[in-house]
């Protein structure tokens, strides 16, 4: 099996890592802030810095917090990329970013962007949904990585994937939105907070009703305000993204915090 360089191992990033360890790819990693592989992993070894990371991999995965990160890193790896390697740009950026990234290629090595949805849990065990645009060559090349870390969607052309990820989570981090300001009214209004959650979750709020209130995912909330901000959108999402803002101290916590905070009143 090809190696892979897999830079970025945030919350994320590293149980992705493993589970492709876990799959017999041998990887090379890398992340901005060394030391995030706490023991031995087999199969997994830490490069110094990115460009040492990615050299002699056929394959390449960027899981990265923002545009900014990705172009940091692309400035350190596009000349080590050898023609035949296929990058896949899986963090949540926006098609713009991917572009640019794709326009600073060399001849010959391909670029595949699939965001994923899902949490920490199913990075670790295979259950994520990878969003996936590229050229079709590219795309079945990586395709046996994807599906180890998850069910994959292919979503068309380059940047298609990246798109439909800002679509999804703006859908997401809306609806969460509307279920906390729901569940806030109805405590204004002296209704039971168990009777008015079991009404919105019966119905066809139900699976954000479920992840307003999870207590085992980990999106935090300035990620949310992030996607939202790389989304544009109208003025729903742009009104959601400024009660994000509002909660700085709440910036590194999950979504569903940010819930509590507002059912509280905040």
């Amino acid at each position: 099996m090809e190696k892979i360089a897999f830079l970025g191992l945030g919350r994320m990033g590293l149980p992705m890592a493993r589970r492709l360890a876990s799959g017999g790819w041998p990887l090379t990693v890398w992340n901005r802030t060394p030391g995030r592989v706490p023991e031995p992993v087999e199969g997994l070894v830490e490069a110094a810095d990115p460009a040492a990371a990615v050299r002699g991999a056929g394959v390449v995965v960027t899981m990265l917090a923002d545009p900014a990160a990705l172009a940091a890193v692309a400035g350190q790896i596009t000349a080590e990329l050898a023609p035949g390697t296929v990058w896949v740009e899986m963090s949540s950026v926006g098609p713009a970013a991917v572009a640019e990234v794709r326009a600073q290629l060399p001849d010959g090595v391909g670029l595949v962007d699939a965001p994923v949805l899902g949490s920490v849990g199913p990075a670790g065990t295979g259950g994520l949904t990878v969003l996936v645009g590229g050229g079709p060559v590219d795309v079945e090349r990586v395709r046996p990585v994807l599906e180890r870390l998850g069910r994959v969607v292919d979503c068309g052309g380059p940047g298609a994937g990246a798109a439909l990820k800002l679509v999804a989570i703006g859908a997401i981090v809306g609806g969460v939105a509307v279920v906390a300001e729901a569940l806030a009214l109805a405590g204004s209004l002296g209704l039971p907070e168990e009777l008015a959650g079991g009404v919105l979750a019966a119905g066809p709020l139900g699976g954000l009703v479920a992840r307003a209130t999870a207590v085992d995912a980990d999106f935090p909330v300035r990620l949310a305000a992030k996607d939202l901000a790389l989304a544009g959108g109208g003025p729903v999402l742009g009104a959601v993204r400024e009660r994000l803002l509002a909660h700085p101290e709440l910036a590194e916590q999950d979504l569903a915090r940010w819930v509590d905070a507002v059912r509280a009143g905040g």
